[in-house]
């Protein structure tokens, strides 16, 4: 069984910022692509970021610049780092591994970009 699980969403002021995260209990992360990808509310679901087992990263131009994944080897955590946060970017972002040649999603964590 593989479980994702996303957590650090909340309410955030625009221009602050908020750090996510996601654990796969059981499973290594560093030898899987892992992404975050985003549902804004009246748009396409969006990828935000990727990091590659080889650590090759990509970003939605959308959020190069404000945005960091990384991931934490010692915790086996993948974490994505918001900075700079606007209202778009208020939705539900999703932790996705690449697993078995399927694309295995979390629950989502809400994030919401409000004064």
């Amino acid at each position: 069984q593989v479980q994702v699980e996303e957590s650090g969403g909340g309410l955030v002021t625009p221009g602050g910022s908020q750090r996510l995260s996601c654990a796969v209990p059981g499973l290594i992360l560093s030898i899987y692509r892992m992404h975050w990808y985003r549902q804004i509310p009246g748009k396409e679901r969006e990828l935000v970021a990727f990091i590659t087992p080889s650590g090759f990263l990509h970003y939605a131009a959308s959020v190069k610049g404000r945005f960091t994944i990384s991931r934490d080897d010692a915790k086996n955590t993948v974490n994505l780092q918001m900075n700079s946060l606007k209202p778009e970017d208020t939705g539900v972002y999703y932790c996705v591994v690449e697993y078995g040649g399927n694309l295995v999603w979390g629950q989502g964590t809400q994030v919401t970009v409000s004064s």
